[in-house]
């Protein structure tokens, strides 16, 4: 299976929080979009594993996600190692995506960090055709996807570019509920966390809407990349600017 889009992410629910819009917005158009869990966020407070994979798999069907696998790295422990590294590689040598997206290299969370200096090395990597890797007891052909971009979590920075989810941002914000236990529940007896507290989905809402201000539209969602990025202007033209 090829996909054109692949985002990798440290603990489910990461995709959908950071660029839920963005990969309903994708879908929407016609391309192929994957979402790969590096673990099943078993450290986490609320819930368990077992709880999120399913709601992993509400919120796949939600965004009509072409493939979601999860790879159970151990939560709490994402670092750049060869066992990750070539893991990894594997994944984007078999799915040969155009493009990787991954959690901003600077955050609160320490495997939001490691996550992003992780697939950063691995996107580099997984085009050396001396790095060998194995699927299914076959060796792979190397493949580097043409971008790799980076989604922002808690901290904020300046982004190369904010995509319009103005149409998606209903489909973003029903995906990101489906991970029930995660999120505020007034009949819950679990201990509250950063993201339970009962404003946190009114900050995600307020967020996408301070981007989408900034382009003009009523929502947006920020990408970062460290590259100089080629932009059409027929495009902006064509689609028209407010004022």
């Amino acid at each position: 299976m090829v996909l054109d889009i692949l985002v990798f992410a440290a603990h489910p629910d990461d995709a959908e929080l950071s660029m839920g819009g963005t990969i309903a917005k994708l879908i929407r158009e016609g391309l192929k979009v994957g979402v790969i869990d590096l673990t099943k966020g078993e450290l986490g407070t609320r819930g368990s594993s077992e709880i999120r994979l399913k709601e992993a798999e509400e919120a796949s069907a939600i965004l009509n996600l072409t493939h979601r696998e999860n790879l159970s790295f151990n939560d709490g422990s994402i670092k750049v190692n060869n066992e990750y590294l070539y893991k990894v590689v594997s994944r984007i040598r078999k799915f040969r995506p155009q493009i990787v997206f991954a959690p901003f290299f600077n955050d609160r969370h320490p495997d939001h960090i490691g996550s992003g200096l992780l697939i950063k090395e691995a996107v580099f990597f997984s085009g050396l055709p001396k790095i060998v890797t194995e699927d299914n007891g076959r060796i792979q052909m190397p493949h580097r996807p043409k971008k790799l971009f980076y989604y922002l979590l808690t901290y904020e920075v300046k982004p190369s570019f904010i995509v319009d989810i103005s149409d998606t941002f209903e489909i973003k914000m029903k995906a990101i509920k489906a991970f029930k236990s995660q999120f505020y529940n007034p009949n819950s007896n679990e201990p509250e966390t950063f993201i339970s507290q009962p404003n946190f989905l009114k900050y995600i809402e307020a967020r996408a809407k301070v981007y989408g201000f900034k382009i003009g539209k009523d929502y947006g969602e920020p990408f970062f990349c460290e590259e100089e990025i080629e932009y059409d202007l027929k495009v902006l033209i064509n689609n028209g600017e407010k004022k």
